[in-house]
């Protein structure tokens, strides 16, 4: 049996529920908070993001140019929605986004489950490279979000 992994990642937004959920539920934002490294990007048209969508992209691992396919299978706004792998690189993997008020902020938090194939190559892969790769991904997610939604500077007078 594959071993399920997790990530979690949470942070503060400066800015409004609506405006924070709203970016997050456009796939056409995804390349901007993803590392160039990977090359994302959305294939065909961008989806409206609601329950029962599919989003395919292409992501650069390594030398590999990968297609992967989600399917949004829940669909909350603006507290939460749920995209699962349908075909990808993972055996398993469900990424939770949820969003709730806290004072005049947002706090987003991002969980990741997934499970790797390739049974003790693929917990291998994980120790020497995966979980490294998405902490950095995640990391880098993490400073883009902060960049986009940063405040503006006071107006001079």
């Amino acid at each position: 049996m594959n071993r399920l992994y997790s990530l979690e990642r949470s942070q503060l937004i400066a800015a409004p529920l609506s405006d924070v959920f709203a970016f997050f539920s456009d796939a056409g934002n995804l390349a901007r908070i993803t590392p160039p490294w990977l090359r994302f990007r959305v294939h065909g048209p961008s989806p409206l993001i609601e329950p029962g969508a599919r989003i395919e992209y292409r992501i650069r691992w390594l030398v590999f140019t990968l297609r992967w396919v989600t399917r949004i299978t829940r669909f909350e706004p603006p507290r939460e929605f749920q995209d699962v792998q349908e075909k990808g690189p993972y055996r398993t993997w469900v990424h939770t986004h949820t969003f709730a008020k806290e004072g005049d902020a947002v706090r987003m938090t991002d969980r990741v489950e997934y499970r790797l194939p390739f049974g003790l190559a693929g917990r291998l892969a994980h120790g020497l490279v995966v979980r490294r790769q998405l902490e950095g991904i995640f990391d880098f997610r993490r400073r883009a979000v902060e960049e986009i939604f940063r405040p503006a500077p006071p107006a001079r007078r």
